[in-house]
């Protein structure tokens, strides 16, 4: 008698659909297919059974030591994990800030210690690596030794360029150590020049972000991130890509063998520029800004061509409150918006309903891509004998109409409610543990795991 069964249900991975029954003994697949019985069984008959969801781009916990009367993100391990559980995510990859006076290290002793008391998913976390100093160098073979096998580099920063030959070395090491990079990709030198440019002109309000920080700023960062990629043999793993054009410059060089991998966010694909005009446009800030809708028409082909491997959320909520304060401008923004609800069903919606994308690659988008790149996989990212259980039980045909005040996120809002999105989760399954029933969430604070990892897979 098996843990669980479930039964009857469309299997779809990234190669191949059936349907069939899946054992769960132990938290993991033991049988797909042939007579089975289970303690507990679920009937998936006229339902898909997609891979649980890998979301390896979210912001669980503060960047900077928590200080009286500046604003942080609203989301922490445990509210985070339940917005992922609810849109069919079981394993988040979390970006963990250095404070000041830490190293790596230390950063990720304090994150592992949080997310340990509270996420109620599987989670990864990839150090920010602020400023590459020695002794931050020194740890990044250790700590791929330890299963910590990326690391996050922003080009955005102002003190990129002073240390350009330090990051190069932390890639040389990434290159060595089966590590993959990962890299926010806007340039901050051309970001300051259009600002101050702006600001000369009385144009400070958040209706001229993008103008701060148009395409090729973004361009720009994408081809310094390839050239240093170049330089160092080291696989990267650019962020958030918003622009036709970066994605262009993303897509030459892995024709020529570089290993550039690229990760979009739902923002880009159902947003354009023309919201931040708005009143309340302040609710849709990210960073990169979003773009025109030929932008967004290149990332969809991206999508299903194959140049954008991932789907991520950089889920970076604040609350509206927060995002609407009057006194932010384009130096001073509030980037980030809760998607890890939405992330799945607003994939499905708009690209597999729509016939943008197949099954398969809704699969590979959100689950078994960021597995294989992030060296999780086969533990997660597909539904194989052996691997981990976690399993979304998926009604294709139920419609609902989001609304961000009844999600589990704190952020109180979505960027898409009021929208009809027809596909949603009607079970979750973490490891084998049912923890999500037909729209209840009942995964206990702590639940979740550490995934120790192994080096990035090519794709």
């Amino acid at each position: 008698m098996l843990d669980l069964v479930i039964k009857g249900g469309t299997v779809v991975t990234a190669g191949s659909l059936g349907v069939c029954d899946i054992g769960v003994q132990g938290g993991q697949i033991v049988q797909i297919g042939g007579e089975m019985h289970g303690r507990h069984e679920l009937d998936a008959r006229q339902k898909y059974v997609f891979p649980g969801g890998v979301d390896v781009h979210v912001h669980l916990s503060p960047p900077s030591a928590p200080t009286p009367g500046v604003e942080q993100w609203v989301d922490d391990f445990y509210s985070g994990s339940l917005a992922a559980i609810a849109g069919g995510v079981t394993t988040i990859g979390n970006m963990t800030f250095q404070w000041a006076g830490e190293t790596p290290r230390d950063a990720l002793a304090r994150d592992m210690a949080a997310a340990g008391q509270n996420a109620a998913v599987d989670y990864i976390l990839h150090p920010v690596l602020n400023i590459p100093t020695p002794p931050a160098l020194a740890q990044i073979p250790e700590l791929a030794a330890e299963g910590h096998t990326s690391f996050k580099i922003f080009l955005v920063t102002p003190t990129f360029d002073a240390h350009v030959a330090d990051y190069l070395r932390a890639m040389q090491l990434a290159a060595s150590n089966g590590v993959l990079t990962m890299l926010h990709c806007e340039d901050g030198a051309l970001i300051g020049c259009l600002c101050r440019e702006l600001l000369s002109q009385g144009r400070r309000a958040l209706s001229y972000y993008p103008d701060s920080r148009p395409d090729y700023t973004e361009l720009v960062a994408t081809e310094r991130a390839i050239g240093m990629a170049r330089a160092t043999g080291a696989p990267i793993y650019v962020v958030h890509l918003s622009s036709a054009v970066a994605l262009a410059s993303s897509r030459r060089a892995r024709a020529n063998g570089v290993p550039v991998y690229v990760e979009t966010r739902p923002l880009y694909l159902y947003l354009t520029r023309e919201l931040l005009a708005q009143p309340d446009g302040a609710k849709y800030t990210g960073a990169p800004p979003l773009r025109e809708p030929e932008d967004q028409r290149l990332l969809w082909l991206g999508l299903n061509n194959g140049d954008i491997q991932c789907l991520c959320t950089d889920h970076a909520p604040w609350s509206l409150h927060q995002k609407l304060d009057p006194a932010l401008d384009i130096t001073a923004i509030r980037a980030g918006v809760a998607e890890l609800e939405t992330l799945m069903p607003m994939l499905f919606s708009e690209g597999v309903r729509k016939g943008r994308i197949s099954l398969s690659r809704f699969v590979e988008l959100t689950s078994t891509n960021a597995a294989r790149l992030f060296g999780m996989y086969p533990q997660k990212g597909t539904i194989a004998v052996g691997s981990d259980a976690d399993l979304v039980i998926w009604d294709a045909e139920v419609r609902r109409t989001i609304d961000g005040a009844a999600m589990q996120s704190n952020a109180g809002y979505s960027p898409y409610d009021g929208r009809e999105v027809q596909g949603w989760p009607t079970h979750t399954i973490s490891r084998g543990e049912v923890v999500l029933e037909e729209g209840a969430v009942t995964a206990r604070r702590g639940r979740g795991r550490w995934v120790r990892r192994g080096p990035t897979m090519r794709l």
